[in-house]
C-alpha cells in the first residue's frame, strides 16, 4: 500500500507498451492448494523476468534487467544490461552470466544439463546480431554455441536476430532449432552442439515460402509457420533430421486462399560514391510485390520498415497484400542497417541516419524502376512508421519532385526535440554517432548534429501531400514529432492530413486503429496517385 504522502511520487516504468510496469516479481503457484507466493531474494537493483524452473524444481533461472540509475525502454531493445540468475526457494541468488552484457531467452535442455541463452552488447544499436551461449550446469563453464556473424557470405547463415521459442531443443539435447532473418528471407536453422555446425532446414527445392518461423519443437517434431508475400501463413511440420538427411515436410493447414501476386527479391549494391568507407562493400536488398501486369503501368508504393534495425522478410504482410490487391506495386526495402545482413551492416548505420539509409531506399527504388518497366515512375508514393516514417519524410524533402505522396505513422521528425521525450534516449545519442552514458547532458554540438540529420530540415522543400497517423500514448516517438511537421506544412499551405489516435501507442496496433490507418492510407494514395 502507498502512504498518502507518497501517492504522487513519480514511479519509473519500462517505457513503450510497458507503461506502469515498474517492479515485477516472480510468483510460484502451488497447483494442489492454489496458493501463490512471491519468491524472495531477487537483487533490489534488477527487474526479473523470463523465469523457468531449474531441473531440481527447488530453484528457478531468470533474467534480471538492471533498472539503476533509471529505466530505459525495453520493447524492441536487445541491448539492455541484464544478467542470468539462479534463485532457490530459500532466497539464495547467484549470477550465472558475465557483467555488462545483455542476455535473454534462457532455454533448458531436455535432460536439464545445459542452459542456452542469447547474449549481446549493452547500448549501441537497439537491436543487434546476438550470440548463443551454452552453460554446462555441472561444470559451470560457459561457451559460445553460435557466434555473432559480422559479414555473412552469400547464401550462408547470417546470424541470430530473434528470440527463440520456449521449446527449441531436440529430444537428445544435441541440437537446437531456431528461426532468424537471413538477407531478405526468414529461414529455419539447426545448430549441432557437438560440431557447432549450422544448417538450414527449410525446403530449398522450390522457393514457395519466403519465411519459415519456428513455433515449437515437441519430441523432435518441429511446428513451423510458413508464408510468402502471396501466400498467407500455413502450418507445416517435420521431424528434426539425422545427420546429412533432409526434412520431410508436411502441410497441416493450407491457407484458405492464395493470391495471384508476383514477388521477387532485389539485391542492391550501392555505387562507389554511396559506399560506407568504415564498412566498405556492404550491399542490401528489397522485396518487390506487384499485381499481374495490365495495359497501364502500375503505381509503386515504397514501404519502409521501422527500427531501423528491423527487417522485411519475404513473408505475408497484410498491408502489402491489401495494397497489391488494390492495384499498387509495393517495394519493401531492407536498407543497410537492417537485420539479416550481419553485424557490420547494423553498425554501418550508426551516425549515418538521414544519409546512408535515405540513399539506400532511393537506390532501391531506382533499381526497381530500371529493372521493371511495368512500374510507373510518375506515380510513386512512400509509406512507413517510426524510422520508416523518418525516412519517408526525408525522401519527400530530399527528392521533392520524385514522390507524389507520403503516409507516415508516428514518424521521427526532429531528433533534437525527441531527445528529452523518448523512452530510449540512449538510441537517440547512438543513432547520431555519439556515445551514451546515463549522466549525459545535451550539448549544443549533439543537438545540432541531431537536427541536421532530421527530416524537419528539409520540410520547406516538401511538395507531396502528407498523411500523418499519430498515437497519443506513444512513449517511443512522441506524437509531438508528427505535430511539429504538421504545423510546418500547414503554415506553408502544403496539403497535410493528421489522424490522432488518443489511446494508441507507438505500434498503432489496436485492431480498429489498424483498419482505420489502412483505409485512410489507401484513400490518400488513390487521391494523390
Amino acid at each position: 500500500l502507498v502512504s498518502k504522502q507518497d501517492r504522487n511520487v513519480y514511479r519509473e516504468d519500462w517505457g513503450e507498451a510497458m507503461t506502469n510496469k515498474s517492479i515485477p516479481v516472480i510468483c510460484v503457484v502451488d497447483l494442489q492448494t492454489g496458493s501463490v507466493s512471491v519468491l524472495q531474494g531477487v537483487p533490489l537493483d534488477v527487474s526479473p523476468g523470463q523465469a523457468i524452473w531449474a531441473p531440481d524444481s527447488q530453484s528457478v533461472f531468470f533474467v534480471g534487467w538492471y533498472h539503476e540509475p533509471f529505466r530505459l525502454g525495453l520493447k524492441f531493445c536487445s541491448n539492455r544490461r541484464s544478467t542470468l540468475f539462479r534463485l532457490d526457494l530459500s532466497g539464495r541468488c547467484e549470477h550465472l552470466s558475465g557483467d555488462n552484457l545483455s542476455v535473454s531467452c534462457p532455454r533448458l535442455s531436455p535432460d536439464g544439463s545445459v542452459l542456452i541463452y542469447l547474449q549481446g552488447e549493452v547500448f549501441g544499436p537497439h537491436n543487434q546480431c546476438l550470440s548463443v551461449q551454452q552453460l554446462d550446469l555441472k561444470s559451470r563453464k560457459t561457451s559460445t554455441l553460435v557466434d555473432v556473424v559480422n559479414r555473412p557470405r552469400t547464401g550462408e547463415f547470417a546470424g541470430v536476430y530473434e528470440v527463440m521459442p520456449s521449446c527449441c531443443w531436440s529430444e537428445d539435447g544435441h541440437r537446437v532449432v531456431f528461426s532468424s532473418a537471413c538477407r531478405n528471407w526468414k529461414d529455419l536453422f539447426m545448430v549441432d552442439r557437438r560440431s557447432k555446425n549450422i544448417t538450414s532446414l527449410s525446403d530449398k527445392s522450390s522457393r514457395v515460402y519466403g519465411s519459415w518461423k519456428l513455433l515449437t519443437v515437441q519430441r523432435d517434431l518441429m511446428v513451423v509457420c510458413c508464408s510468402s508475400p502471396n501466400t498467407p501463413p500455413t502450418l507445416r511440420v517435420g521431424f528434426i533430421p539425422s545427420d546429412g538427411e533432409a526434412v520431410t515436410w508436411r502441410t497441416l493447414q493450407h491457407p484458405v486462399m492464395t493470391f495471384n501476386f508476383h514477388w521477387t527479391i532485389l539485391d542492391v549494391t550501392p555505387p562507389p560514391e554511396e559506399d560506407n568507407t568504415h564498412y566498405s562493400g556492404l550491399d542490401f536488398g528489397a522485396v518487390l510485390v506487384k499485381p499481374l501486369p495490365h495495359e497501364t503501368r502500375t503505381p509503386l508504393v515504397v514501404f519502409i520498415h521501422g527500427g531501423p534495425h528491423s527487417h522485411f522478410p519475404a513473408e505475408w504482410n497484410s498491408t502489402t497484400a491489401g495494397l497489391v490487391k488494390l492495384g499498387f506495386a509495393v517495394l519493401m526495402v531492407n536498407y543497410r542497417g537492417s537485420t539479416g545482413f550481419g553485424q557490420d551492416s547494423i553498425l554501418s548505420l550508426i551516425g549515418q541516419i538521414g544519409n546512408q539509409d535515405v540513399k539506400d531506399v532511393q537506390r532501391a527504388v531506382l533499381t526497381a524502376l530500371q529493372g521493371d518497366k511495368t512500374l510507373d515512375p510518375e506515380r510513386l508514393a512512400v509509406i512507413g512508421g517510426s524510422h520508416g516514417g523518418f525516412l519517408s519524410c526525408h525522401l519527400i524533402g530530399q527528392y521533392p519532385d520524385f514522390y507524389r505522396t507520403c503516409a507516415a505513422r508516428n514518424p521521427v521528425v526532429n531528433a533534437a526535440t525527441l531527445l528529452g521525450t523518448s523512452d530510449i534516449v540512449d538510441w537517440r545519442y547512438t543513432s547520431a554517432g555519439f556515445l551514451f552514458s546515463y549522466d549525459n547532458i545535451p550539448t549544443a554540438e549533439a543537438l545540432a548534429v541531431m537536427l541536421e540529420k532530421s527530416p524537419i530540415t528539409h520540410a520547406a522543400k516538401i511538395k507531396a501531400p502528407v498523411l500523418l497517423m499519430l498515437g497519443g500514448k506513444d512513449r517511443r516517438v512522441s506524437p509531438h514529432q508528427g505535430l511539429e511537421l504538421y504545423k510546418v506544412l500547414k503554415s506553408r499551405g502544403s496539403p497535410v492530413r493528421l489522424l490522432w489516435f488518443p489511446e494508441d501507442g507507438h505500434s498503432l496496433s489496436r485492431v480498429d486503429t489498424q483498419t482505420d490507418c489502412f483505409l485512410n492510407t489507401v484513400l490518400w494514395l488513390n487521391q494523390h496517385l
